[in-house]
């Protein structure tokens, strides 16, 4: 599996997909600074949520392979600016997370504000169903 970084805000899915990933126990925790699970690297949402912070999903994000914009489909805030994506010294995908708990027009809006990042390719999960976790498992794996 590549090494990755998750980027999101507060309570987006960013834990649960890295327990999910990582083969552990589901259950909430709130990420307080950032942790490195396996090859995966979980950052506080407050990372993304306070500007000021932005620099060190950037510095953390020179030792992964891919960081990944997580949005929650339920939420109407959206905190990643356009082109964001560029910011970067790897590539980034997107994933839209809570799917089992959106409709459909959120899961397409949620989608299209990821596209407007410059995150490609977008994935839609529920970490909790697995509903989607197949082709970002076999993405993760290549």
């Amino acid at each position: 599996m590549k090494k990755i970084l998750l980027a999101g805000d507060v309570a987006c899915g960013k834990t649960t997909l890295c327990q999910r990933l990582n083969g552990l126990e589901q259950r909430y925790k709130k990420t307080q600074t950032v942790e490195v699970v396996g090859k995966t690297i979980d950052t506080p949402g407050e990372y993304l949520e306070h500007r000021s912070f932005l620099k060190g999903l950037v510095v953390t994000a020179a030792e992964v392979d891919l960081v990944l914009f997580l949005q929650d489909a339920t939420q109407e805030r959206f905190l990643y600016s356009p082109g964001m994506a560029g910011m970067f010294p790897v590539p980034v995908a997107g994933i839209v997370t809570k799917a089992d708990l959106a409709t459909q027009r959120q899961l397409s809006d949620a989608r299209e504000m990821l596209e407007l990042t410059g995150a490609d390719p977008i994935f839609t999960i529920s970490s909790v169903t697995e509903e989607g976790m197949e082709p970002l498992l076999a993405f993760l794996a290549t």
